[in-house]
C-alpha cells in the first residue's frame, strides 16, 4: 500500500524532490514518522477584524491568532490506523509565541475515492479537500478546496465565503539542507486572514503509530 499522498497523487509524487518524496511518504508501510524542526522567519494575520474569527478557531487547535517573527516550530507527522479503519498521518503543528504555546492540528486520510482529506483541529468538525500538485523545481503546492462542518447529527457544506482558502508550498533547499514552507489562507470577500513562511529539517524515526497526544479527540466518519 502506498503512503496516502502517495496514493493521492499518482504518478505525479514521483515528480517531487527526493527529500519530499521522503517526507511525505509517511506511512504504516513505510514504517516510519517524520518530526521537523525549525523556525518560523513570521507569522502574520489579517487586519484586527480577522482576530475574532482567528481566537474561534484556536478554540478546536485550526488557527492561531497570534502574530511574530522567528518563532520556534515543530511539526509531527506520524502514521496510525484510526478507530474507524482508516490509515492517518497527523500533521500536528506547535509554536511558542510570546512564552504561549499554540496549536494546529490536522490529520490526512484518503477519501473513498482515492483523493487526500483533511480532518482539521482536536475533533475533526471540518473536513476539506485537499488539491496536490508538483511545480516544475519538485516542490508541493496544497490547495484547499471544498469544506463541510460536521457535530453530531449535523453536517452541511461550509460556504467559502465565511471560511478561508489555504494555498501552501513546501520545497526543499538543497543549498540549506533544508525544507522551506510558504502558507497563505484568505477569504474571498476579507482577503488575507493569516500566513506564515519558515524553514525546519526532518529527523525520520520508526513508527507505525502516533502518540496519543497527537491525535484527535474525535473522529469523524463522515467525508
Amino acid at each position: 500500500m502506498s503512503s496516502i499522498f502517495e496514493g493521492g497523487m499518482g504518478d505525479d509524487f514521483q515528480r517531487l524532490h527526493p527529500m519530499l518524496q521522503r517526507r511525505f511518504g509517511v506511512g504504516l508501510e513505510a514504517g516510519y514518522a517524520s518530526v521537523g524542526r525549525g523556525t518560523m522567519r513570521r507569522i502574520r494575520r489579517g487586519p484586527w477584524w480577522t482576530v475574532p474569527f482567528l481566537q474561534l478557531g484556536r478554540l478546536r487547535n485550526i488557527l492561531v491568532p497570534d502574530i511574530g517573527t522567528d518563532v520556534p516550530f515543530v511539526i509531527h507527522n506520524y502514521p496510525y490506523r484510526d478507530p474507524l479503519g482508516r490509515e492517518a498521518v497527523t500533521f500536528v503543528r506547535e509554536y511558542w509565541i510570546g512564552g504561549r504555546a499554540r496549536r494546529f492540528d490536522a490529520t490526512m486520510v484518503r477519501a473513498s475515492d482515492g483523493h487526500v482529506l483533511d480532518y482539521l483541529g482536536s475533533h475533526q468538525h471540518l473536513v476539506v479537500d485537499l488539491d496536490l500538485s508538483v511545480e516544475d523545481d519538485g516542490s508541493l503546492l496544497l490547495r484547499s478546496g471544498a469544506q463541510r462542518f460536521y457535530e453530531g447529527r449535523v453536517g452541511f457544506s461550509f460556504p467559502m465565503l465565511f471560511s478561508g482558502r489555504a494555498e501552501l508550498r513546501e520545497r526543499y533547499d538543497d543549498e540549506g539542507d533544508v525544507f522551506r514552507v510558504d502558507l497563505t489562507v484568505t477569504n474571498p470577500v476579507f482577503g488575507f486572514l493569516f500566513g506564515y513562511d519558515g524553514e525546519f529539517t526532518c529527523e525520520f524515526l520508526d513508527a507505525r503509530d502516533a502518540p496519543a497526544v497527537l491525535k484527535p479527540s474525535r473522529y469523524e466518519r463522515r467525508e
